[in-house]
């Protein structure tokens, strides 16, 4: 199929022949919506069929009681031959099924030991401060940080991005397992490496019924004036560099799409004014871009944004109106 040359307007289809048709209707953009997961999987390689979903045989290795909190270290199986390590927070006294989130982590060797509380910034101890408010959380790691090594490409992956996107959906299956939450209400929250990975989980997973990403993405054409090397090493998608020359007019999806992809599930953002790995003005255009749909789809208040006057951070005011548009969302 011939790729859409302008990521910016997504209520527009190609047909075969090349001609642009305008989106009407929700039948419409799903089939559009499918268009952009498959242009993120040339990129990202394919995402795993069933056959990879082994018994997540969770392990508990460790146990802490804290003031308000259970803290659980485990480990579960992502697919056979694999076990991604996790800290689990259950809040002490629940009554009934609660809304969980899953906490992922940014690029820091502690991997999920910061939003865990256990090193790193405090700004981002969002697992255990998502728990201390009553959420069940769940905080693993991205290959090769923390206490996971693996060889994602020996186990034939075409990116990293890829079988992160797989570990967070088992770890989505291994939190609607667990009898204190309600299998219903999930969320994803992450910053910067975990702000674009809970986009990503969010836009293939539709049981993620809220995002949010702090200083995680922002349109391509605008990351560093275009030049993706950042996005193209083995940590991230290779393919961009090998396929797409690092060029991001070459992409065949940007984040103008994956944001849209998640439509009507709401999303809030965290884009500081001085993030200097993503500048604000492609944010802008990427919410620009997909409101749009979500107005289409009648969410037109899905979307959120906040940008604090400071760095690539998560400051308190922050997370306060991240958590608040979660309880909102997950209807605490």
């Amino acid at each position: 199929m011939i790729p859409h040359p302008d990521k910016s307007k997504l209520l527009v289809s190609l047909t075969r022949d090349g001609r642009e048709q305008r989106i009407e209707s929700v039948r419409m953009w799903r089939r559009r919506r499918e268009r952009i997961l498959a242009d993120m999987q040339l990129v990202m390689g394919a995402l795993p069929d069933e056959s990879k979903r082994a018994p997540l045989d969770v392990a508990l290795l460790e146990e802490a009681e804290l003031t308000r909190v259970i803290r659980k270290k485990t480990s579960y199986a992502a697919e056979k031959g694999d076990r991604v390590p996790a800290y689990l927070f259950v809040p002490k006294g629940l009554k009934g099924k609660v809304p969980a989130m899953l906490c992922l982590h940014q690029t820091t060797g502690i991997g999920k030991g910061e939003p865990a509380g256990l090193g790193g910034s405090p700004d981002l101890h969002y697992a255990l401060e998502l728990a201390e408010r009553g959420y069940v959380t769940l905080a693993p790691d991205y290959p090769n940080f923390g206490d996971y090594r693996l060889d994602v490409y020996a186990r034939g992956y075409a990116s990293a991005t890829m079988k992160g996107i797989w570990n967070h959906m088992r770890a989505v299956d291994l939190l609607q397992s667990l009898p204190e939450v309600d299998p219903a209400r999930i969320g994803c929250i992450g910053h910067s490496l975990g702000g674009h990975n809970t986009l990503f989980l969010a836009a293939f997973d539709e049981r993620v019924k809220v995002a949010v990403t702090s200083c995680g993405f922002n349109s391509f054409l605008k990351y560093y004036g275009g030049n993706l090397g950042g996005w193209s090493h083995a940590g991230y998608m290779p393919r961009i560099a090998s396929v797409y020359g690092k060029d991001a007019r070459k992409m065949p999806f940007d984040f103008t799409e994956v944001l849209a992809a998640i439509a009507p599930r709401p999303v809030f953002i965290n884009a500081p004014t001085k993030d200097d790995n993503f500048e604000l003005s492609g944010v802008h255009d990427c919410i620009r871009a997909a409101a749009p749909v979500y107005e289409l789809l009648g969410a037109e208040e899905g979307i959120a944004a906040m940008h604090p006057d400071c760095g690539h951070g998560f400051p308190p005011e922050a997370r306060r109106a991240a958590y608040a548009f979660i309880d909102k969302a997950l209807a605490r």
